[in-house]
């Protein structure tokens, strides 16, 4: 048996970010073979992912950025299963990492990102290995990306909700505030689709047949039920459209209206929120 160091046992950590008792053992596992080890804490990692499979992971890291000129934005869902692995600063450094990859290699969704190279291996392998060091199941859920003229991103404080979004012009008098204050609207009110007419049609249908379902149980008369629902879908409408929700730093005004305010043709042509548990 070979006679395993304090400094190999270290120069493993280091490479590997395993635990020290983890990489003694694969060290002696391995007979001192330091390539061999690593592959045992890899075989680790991989043996630890599919132990945890079943397992929810309704934790982890949500973040969001700009490319460096403003015109792509993109954003990430790392998951995990507990809050205390979510604030490991290791987890969100390694989701970090990931979304600058990201979009400096211009990956168009998480399939591609997930085979994008990092540190000469895929960032799917990378995962596996943070898994057997966490012992805790991690799934990278989210990749997404949106292109506009000019782009924004925020990420709320404590990582759990992020959002982006893309404007159509760039010359705008006060073009950052107006960005930031989209996007801090579409964190926090959460809406389903820019304006009405982008709403998904079975969205709609399903509003329309809640609304006729209220109006029955409150006992409308069967000819008022039609109107009544249509009222109803009006008012998700302007709650969950963001051009037409109360923008949340002046409610007598609507996001559109601020919009136009400075410039009668700015609007939002894309955007994506994601949180955590939703």
């Amino acid at each position: 048996m070979a006679n395993i160091t304090a400094a190999e046992v270290n120069k493993l950590r280091q490479q590997t970010g395993a635990g020290m008792m983890d990489c003694k053992k694969a060290l002696v596992e391995a007979d001192g073979d330091f390539e061999k080890a690593i592959e045992i804490l890899r075989k680790k990692g991989q043996k630890v992912a599919s132990s945890r499979a079943d397992r929810e992971a309704n934790e982890g890291v949500v973040l969001a950025r700009i490319n460096a000129d403003a015109t792509k934005a993109a954003i990430i869902m790392l998951n995990c299963e507990t809050d205390f692995v979510a604030k490991n600063q290791e987890i969100i450094d390694f989701a970090q990492k990931v979304l600058d990859l990201g979009v400096e290699k211009n990956c168009a969704n998480l399939e591609e990102l997930n085979a994008a190279e990092m540190n000469g291996r895929s960032v799917e392998e990378n995962l596996t290995d943070l898994i057997g060091k966490t012992g805790e199941k991690l799934n990278l859920s989210h990749f997404d990306v949106i292109e506009g003229a000019k782009t924004f991103a925020y990420i709320h404080p404590g990582n759990r909700v992020s959002s982006i979004a893309a404007l159509n012009q760039t010359e705008v008098d006060g073009i950052e505030q107006i960005g930031k204050d989209v996007v801090m609207q579409i964190a926090a009110m959460s809406p389903v689709a820019i304006d009405k007419d982008d709403v998904d049609p079975r969205i709609i249908e399903k509003e329309i047949e809640i609304g006729k379902d209220q109006a029955r149980q409150e006992g409308k008369a069967e000819e008022m039920v039609e109107r009544i629902a249509v009222g109803k879908l009006n008012k998700f409408f302007k709650e969950s459209t963001l051009l037409n929700q109360e923008f949340i730093k002046e409610s007598k005004k609507t996001v559109r209206q601020m919009l136009t305010e400075a410039h009668k043709d700015l609007t939002v042509v894309a955007f994506k929120r994601l949180a955590l548990g939703q």
